[in-house]
């Protein structure tokens, strides 16, 4: 199995290079582009579609890790606000999309959703993870992460 094909189980064995850490209510991941940086991905311990598949305990612990994110995300980012974005209607599986906004953005997207930027900055080779390019903000919001732990 390709680590793209099950994020979640790959996460779980892993084998998805995209994992920054293990969390008491999920496996946080970083994103597949960068266009702005330090966008996460956390996905829940086991497989589910929905987050009405968790138990409250699970509930609370996801949702309060995906908080917890953007704690990270507003001190190691320098982001001014951060979106939170429980999904599921492409990939059909719990994920919560973690976007941190910048003051940099132009004022009219600062206000929409991640959603509405131009879908080329999704497949842009410039904005895709690479670690020579993003890993330092990657360890910083791990490192983040450890201390609060």
């Amino acid at each position: 199995m390709k680590w793209r094909e099950n994020r979640i189980k790959s996460a779980q064995n892993g084998t998805n290079p995209m994992l920054i850490k293990e969390m008491t209510g999920g496996f946080l991941v970083f994103g597949d582009v960068q266009f702005l940086p330090g966008y996460c991905v956390l996905l829940p311990k086991r497989e589910v579609n929905s987050l009405n598949n968790l138990s409250l305990e699970e509930r609370e612990s996801f949702l309060l890790d995906m908080s917890i994110v953007g704690d990270a995300l507003l001190s190691v980012c320098g982001a001014t606000r951060v979106n939170y974005d429980i999904l599921g209607n492409t990939d059909n599986y719990l994920h919560a999309h973690i976007f941190p906004r910048y003051d940099w953005e132009e004022e009219e997207r600062r206000k929409m959703p991640v959603w509405l930027y131009d879908k080329s900055n999704w497949r842009n080779p410039d904005t895709a993870y690479q670690e020579e390019k993003h890993g330092e903000i990657r360890s910083r919001i791990k490192n983040y992460l450890d201390k609060e732990s």
